[in-house]
């Protein structure tokens, strides 16, 4: 009986203590970023209308949305969802990023992915200042539709395809590896 009784007991504090190793830390939160985040981890992050943002080796478990007038610098983040800006004064992905969704940047000032690795897609679409997406590896497609004031993409390795379509300025790049086709003004980028 005593036996049983030992190791009854051995057994529950193994659980106990097996449940206190393996515990998590604390859920990470939701932030509205003005200002500066360091090495923290969150899980989703909104840059306020007319704020700015600046993510510094970040590791953001959700998405990080852009508010209008909003300004996003992020490098050497990792962002499991979309980044995403509708608005914004300026968003810039560098510095060794990892976006494991998209980016998707629509009616902005200037727009910058250099040095990244996007999962999915890069959608830059009606931004009003110079986009720019240079040396990033791109699963999916890379899309720069209806920009207005200058394009370049160069050095990208893109896993679907690369296509520019009613770009008003400057449409410059080259040394782009495309697994899929080149298309419209990138056709021989």
């Amino acid at each position: 009986m005593k036996a049983i009784k030992l190791a009854v007991a051995g057994a529950l504090l193994g659980t106990v203590l097996g449940g206190l190793a393996m515990a998590t830390p604390a859920a990470a939160d939701s932030r509205a970023c003005e200002g500066t985040i360091r090495a923290a981890s969150v899980d989703d992050v909104h840059v306020p209308k007319g704020a700015a943002c600046t993510l510094l080796g970040t590791r953001v478990d959700g998405n990080v949305k852009v508010g209008g007038g909003g300004t996003l610098v992020a490098r050497g983040v990792r962002v499991d969802g979309d980044v995403q800006a509708e608005g914004a004064r300026a968003v810039s992905v560098t510095g060794g990023s990892k976006v494991g969704g998209n980016i998707q940047v629509e009616d902005s000032g200037s727009v910058t992915v250099t040095s990244s690795r996007i999962d999915g897609d890069v959608q830059l679409e009606d931004n009003r200042r110079y986009v720019r997406v240079n040396g990033t590896k791109v699963d999916g497609n890379i899309q720069l539709k209806d920009n207005r004031r200058g394009l370049q993409a160069h050095r990208n390795k893109v896993g679907g395809n690369l296509e520019c379509e009613g770009n008003r300025s400057k449409v410059s790049g080259g040394e782009n590896s495309v697994r899929g086709d080149k298309e419209g003004q990138c056709r021989r980028f």
